[in-house]
């Protein structure tokens, strides 16, 4: 079966470097599934899960928005921050969860809400990515 390289960087540098067979991300125009040959491409990505068909299973990458670029012969994501499910810290993760939905209930002037939005969706996709 045909397969294309998948780049997953970060600022930090690499998460994810491997042959897939199929890429799928969430776009900010939807969601988005690259195949070996796809015609070449650049989206923007929202937070969520990269899915990773390889070797007939499913690996997920979590990603807090960023960019996809695609060309017939590679995918490389550029993401503010990725971590693949093996990687990520459950515990830590539900205490940014729990942390995120206080401050949302709090809803006083000093709480700037839309961060505290984008934190809860960030715990719950990195939550969502482990299971």
């Amino acid at each position: 079966m045909k397969t294309v390289l998948v780049n997953v960087v970060t600022p930090d540098g690499p998460v994810y470097d491997a042959q897939v067979e199929m890429v799928s991300v969430k776009a900010q125009s939807g969601e988005l599934g690259v195949l070996p040959g796809h015609i070449p491409m650049v989206a923007p990505l929202e937070i969520g899960a990269v899915r990773l068909l390889k070797d007939s299973s499913t690996e997920l990458v979590a990603v807090s928005g960023g960019f996809i670029e695609v060309r017939p012969d590679k995918v490389t994501i550029l993401a503010q921050a990725a971590e693949t499910a093996e990687s990520i810290d459950v515990t830590r993760a539900q205490a940014a969860k729990e942390r995120a939905e206080q401050r949302l209930k709090q809803q006083t002037d000093d709480i700037d809400m839309k961060r505290a939005e984008l934190a809860l969706h960030r715990a719950i996709n990195r939550l969502n990515v482990t299971k």
